[in-house]
């Protein structure tokens, strides 16, 4: 393989002189055929024209990655599934998907005749406390003086902590559905329940419309705080024993962007799962500034070391039939510049550049075309 030594090389003229300039100017386009002592010729107008730059091998950091896969999540307590503590016909749901809410605001309200008839024994228990209560203390005074028998003190301990044990039941399961006590004490009895946000966040589901029964197994909506995104990755067993907390991660959504987003390691999982992956959970660089939503899938890379290499731009290397080449500087003579097509051996590449693996055949002067070669290759 080599380049074409019969096809001279000519750049696009563009008319710039009066017509009495045009043939000389043309002429300075041309350059004379290549040969195979020259190679490929270059002179510094068609250089400057096509923006081409020259560069010599250069020591760069080189990351060496742990390539991963995942998403972009929340911790739990940033997710939160509503659902009814008791079941009732949905009365109100002026929420929709997409919705922002607060920690305490109204989400729904419910309705049941069986709240009613909750508060209506909470009372009924309430009032008949006073009584049990004034009879047992009244029981036990006379058990102590031994005027009453041990059976009617023992039935009246009984009858109190009975009614003391469903007053505190009732109380606790109104206070859970929202029905103020102080209400239904005073006889304003009601059939609605409320349901508040539990945190703050979006509406990301909204399961329910109005009229529908929910029971308490029924999830009604979920709420995300997206106050807090991680990353949810997993690695695959052979890798685990590179990772350690702090590590660097640079991943892309694939999906939305090409662009290069930062994180750490933070949090690595200590068992090994069923397709023998181990979770890494990792905390965002600066999560404020990008508008991820939960769920995004990311590829990922996490760097677990970093050494010297020798490398080029990976636009200075041209591939042709599963070989690369670069196009290496000669000499230069009367404003024109001499390249040969030279083969190398690359290694990884990192940040748009690629490591050259057999850099010992050149030497530390030695320069390449580093933009613009790719017209230049030939077979």
């Amino acid at each position: 393989m080599k380049f074409n030594k019969y096809i001279p090389i000519v750049f696009s003229v563009i008319s710039l002189y009066s017509c009495g300039n045009s043939e000389k100017s043309t002429e300075s386009e041309v350059l004379e055929t290549p040969t195979e002592e020259t190679g490929i010729v270059l002179s510094k107008q068609q250089f400057e024209q096509n923006n081409m730059k020259i560069e010599t091998l250069q020591e760069r950091p080189f990351s060496e990655v742990v390539q991963a896969n995942g998403m972009i999540d929340v911790p739990p307590e940033n997710k939160a599934v509503v659902n009814a503590t008791m079941g009732g016909y949905i009365k109100t749901t002026p929420l929709l998907v997409g919705d922002i809410v607060k920690k305490g605001q109204v989400l729904i309200t419910l309705e049941n005749p069986e709240f009613v008839t909750m508060q209506q024994e909470y009372v009924e228990v309430k009032e008949q406390l006073t009584f049990l209560k004034s009879e047992f203390e009244r029981q036990k005074i006379l058990f102590e003086e031994k005027i009453t028998s041990q059976k009617k003190y023992l039935k009246a301990e009984s009858e109190y902590k009975t009614a003391k044990a469903k007053y505190t039941g009732f109380k606790k399961q109104l206070q859970m559905l929202n029905i103020s006590t102080q209400n239904a004490e005073n006889g304003n009895f009601t059939s609605i329940a409320t349901v508040y946000a539990p945190i703050s966040g979006s509406i990301t589901k909204v399961n329910i419309a109005i009229g529908t029964f929910v029971s308490p197994a029924t999830p009604i909506m979920e709420i995300v705080n997206i106050d807090h995104l991680h990353l949810e990755l997993s690695v695959f067993e052979k890798d685990i024993m590179k990772l350690k907390k702090d590590q660097k991660i640079d991943f892309k959504i694939p999906e939305a962007s090409d662009e290069v987003y930062k994180a750490e390691v933070h949090l690595i999982g200590t068992s090994i799962n069923e397709n023998r992956t181990i979770k890494v959970h990792g905390h965002l660089v600066d999560e404020s500034q990008n508008r991820f939503l939960v769920g995004m899938f990311v590829e990922a890379h996490i760097i677990t070391d970093n050494k010297l290499k020798l490398s080029l731009p990976t636009d200075a290397l041209v591939e042709l039939d599963g070989e690369y080449y670069v196009l290496k500087l000669k000499s230069s003579e009367g404003g024109n510049r001499y390249f040969e097509q030279v083969k190398v051996e690359i290694g990884s590449s990192y940040e748009g550049f690629t490591e050259i693996k057999n850099a010992s055949d050149f030497t530390s002067k030695d320069e390449f075309i580093t933009k613009g070669a790719f017209s230049l290759v030939t077979e």
